[in-house]
């Protein structure tokens, strides 16, 4: 009758044979590929070995060759997995050492077997434990940590190969972890698991067979840490198991004595359930799974269709068509924020331009010196509000101004960065889904914001640079304009040239008065119209605010409403040139009375508050709405009194304000009215005055 352990193994070998014969006959691969032809060749010369032992009754021969065929199957999946690491020349020198040590640790344990075919079968135990079993036992362990390796880093689009190789394989170590586990625990090999082995074997060939045919080069996808290739969590867990079950085990065994079995038993079932409790635990499974993500870079994003979508999201619509609010969408969706506010600098401060489901205050401005912004520019560092308030020796004890600390739902501060150039900042409101924020979304974050940055500068560059052509068709229009010029000058100089002659002569006369009246209507039309333009820069001079604003009012008595003044503080002097800065008032009263009814009223008011002299302009007009003051207001040629006006006022009045020092800011509610409120900078003589 023939040994069902020679059928066992032969049927394992006829498999192995025909793959190896496949893999031989293929493509010539690379390193690993080989390495996969070595390790079938090695299996299938180990299962004829063992079958043929098994006949000639000499089984314990065929521990010979088992060695070399574990070690080959461990040089495979070594080859696989540091074939994917970027650093090739780190990589070759880990796989070097952990082959060589490989390869030593296979060849003191033949040096065991061989010792034990020669001095007998009780000379490798030790207390009980039989190193020779135990030195199998670490080998199907590593190839078991190496299998889950695989398949915890394999990138998803990849598992459809990965998967097959990793269920073939892991088969055949966990029956080898099962038979010599057994062995141990029972202090004795069990002929039937050994027996069956080559069965096993068998059966993991059509899987390998099916992984090959998907992948024929075998080319894997995975992303390991260098630090952590031949190193997992498993290892170490793993074995502590094994250990303390045995030592159990042979404790209970004995010293047990009639109850040792039933005992034992007990002790099996009793680890089992711990095991399994174990691996249920929430606490148990979130810290291994924090563990692999931080060593094994099993990555939290799918970077290929989180990149597309914040592509898709940034640039649909017009460039100019509510790109801000795009910006801080793309960002948010990231990490599932439900909003964000946009901050970017004008001038010398940073305010807020632009939100996406989040309110925010006109006031909430940030200077350019902050501290905030000077440690984001140098650092261009990401800041957990969160975090900020835990730990704030983390960020050097930051000083946060209190608006934005105290803002609803703020959560992270990503700074916008151009060319080392901080262009300005997004605040993003909390994720209901993100509980735990760490490098891996800090880091895809800060990248998204500078992609984001790079978008917001060139929006910003060809706004500037239409604004330069609108200039610059400004000045053609000037050409026209002292072109007209030059043909009145050339009217009325031919008028009084020939007033000497004809100058007592009716017809004469009543020609030039109508050639006169014409001129001063078309001046008039051009003073009017190019009044408030004038960007000429004029020599500065120290003026007393009361004076210079009464006598603004004056002129601008003849419309309608008529402005009325309230000089609250007197004797307050600001550097300026008087002309530019009385047509800078005259400007703005005039727009007030363009929107305010001529029962309204239109009040210029003076007052001190601290280091600055404040002057109001309001009106109990129209009002604007905030959308328009941020969008449209300060923007030059915009002008809603169409051709009467060139939109260019108000921008111009807010530029020469900014260029004395000071601030021009607007409150306006729709159906109420407007205040523009200009703070300007005191000139010494009053500060001299104050310290006296």
């Amino acid at each position: 009758m023939i040994n069902a352990g020679i059928i066992s193994y032969g049927s394992g070998t006829i498999l192995f044979l025909v793959l190896t014969l496949v893999l031989l006959t293929g493509q010539q691969g690379r390193s690993r590929k080989n390495a996969l032809k070595f390790a079938a060749v090695v299996s299938t010369v180990w299962l004829g070995f063992t079958a043929a032992a098994i006949y000639y009754d000499v089984s314990f021969y065929s521990y010979l060759v088992e060695p070399v065929r574990s070690f080959s199957w461990l040089l495979f999946l070594g080859f696989v997995l540091v074939s994917s690491i970027t650093d090739t020349r780190l990589a070759d020198q880990r796989f070097r050492r952990a082959a060589a040590f490989a390869a030593s640790y296979t060849v003191l344990l033949t040096t065991v077997v061989l010792y034990r075919m020669f001095a007998g079968a009780g000379v490798t135990n030790y207390l009980g434990f039989d190193v020779l079993y135990g030195g199998f036992l670490l080998i199907a362990i590593a190839g078991l940590v190496l299998v889950e390796q695989i398949m915890r880093n394999a990138h998803v689009e990849s598992r459809r190969a990965v998967k097959y190789l990793c269920i073939g394989l892991g088969l055949i170590f966990a029956y080898d972890f099962y038979l010599y586990s057994n062995a141990l625990l029972f202090q004795g090999l069990d002929i039937s698991l050994w027996e069956a082995r080559g069965f096993v074997n068998a059966l993991a060939v059509p899987v390998l067979a099916i992984a090959i045919a998907r992948d024929p080069r075998l080319s894997l996808d995975i992303f390991v840490s260098r630090r952590m290739v031949f190193h997992t969590t498993a290892l170490l867990g793993t074995g502590l198991y094994l250990f303390a079950m045995g030592m159990g085990g042979y404790y209970i065994r004995t010293r047990g004595g009639e109850w040792g079995t039933v005992v034992q038993v007990i002790f099996l079932f009793g680890a089992g359930l711990v095991l399994m409790v174990l691996f249920f635990s929430g606490r148990v499974r979130s810290s291994l799974r924090v563990l692999i993500n931080k060593h094994f870079f099993h990555y939290k994003y799918d970077y290929r269709d989180e990149w597309l979508r914040f592509i898709q999201t940034l640039s649909s619509g017009q460039p100019d068509d509510r790109l801000r609010e795009r910006a801080i969408h793309s960002i948010a969706e990231i990490i599932d924020s439900p909003g964000g506010i946009l901050w970017m600098r004008r001038l010398n401060r940073f305010v807020p331009v632009a939100s996406w489901q989040m309110q925010v205050s006109e006031n909430d401005t940030l200077k350019t010196e902050h501290p905030l912004v000077n440690f984001m520019a140098a650092r261009e560092w990401l800041i957990d509000i969160d975090e900020f308030e835990r730990e704030p020796e983390l960020y050097n004890n930051l000083s946060i101004p209190d608006w934005l600390l105290n803002m609803p739902q703020a959560w992270l501060i990503i700074p916008l960065i151009v060319h080392d150039h901080m262009l300005g900042f997004v605040v993003l409101a909390r994720s209901p889904a993100q509980n735990h924020f760490n490098w891996e979304d800090s880091d895809l974050v800060k990248t998204a914001g500078r992609q984001v940055a790079m978008h917001l500068s060139q929006l910003e560059a060809s706004q500037a640079l239409a604004e330069a052509r609108q200039f610059e068709a400004c000045n053609r229009l000037s050409s026209y304009v002292m072109h007209d010029l030059k043909n009145l000058i050339a009217q009325l100089s031919l008028v009084v040239t020939n007033a000497g002659k004809h100058k007592n002569n009716p017809r004469f006369m009543e020609d030039a008065i109508t050639t006169v009246d014409n001129s001063v209507q078309k001046m008039n039309r051009l003073l009017e119209h190019l009044r408030s333009d004038n960007v000429q820069v004029q020599e500065t001079s120290t003026i007393e605010l009361c004076a210079e604003l009464n006598e603004v009012v004056q002129t601008m008595l003849r419309g309608k409403p008529a402005p009325s003044l309230d000089c609250q503080a007197k004797g307050l002097h600001i550097l300026a040139d008087a002309d530019r800065f009385g047509a800078v008032i005259g400007h703005l009263i005039r727009n007030a009375q363009d929107a305010t009814p001529d029962d309204g009223r239109i009040i210029v008011r003076l007052f001190r508050s601290k280091r600055k002299a404040v002057v109001e302009v309001q009106d109990t007009g129209t009002g604007m709405d905030k959308e328009f003051i941020r969008d449209r207001l300060f923007r030059p040629f915009d002008s809603t009194k169409g051709k009467a006006g060139m939109g260019i006022g108000v921008y111009e009045a807010r530029d020469y304000i900014h260029k004395l020092g000071g601030d021009l800011k607007v409150i306006s509610r729709p159906g109420e009215g407007t205040t523009f409120r200009a703070s300007l900078s005191i000139s010494e003589i009053d500060e001299n005055a104050v310290k006296l």
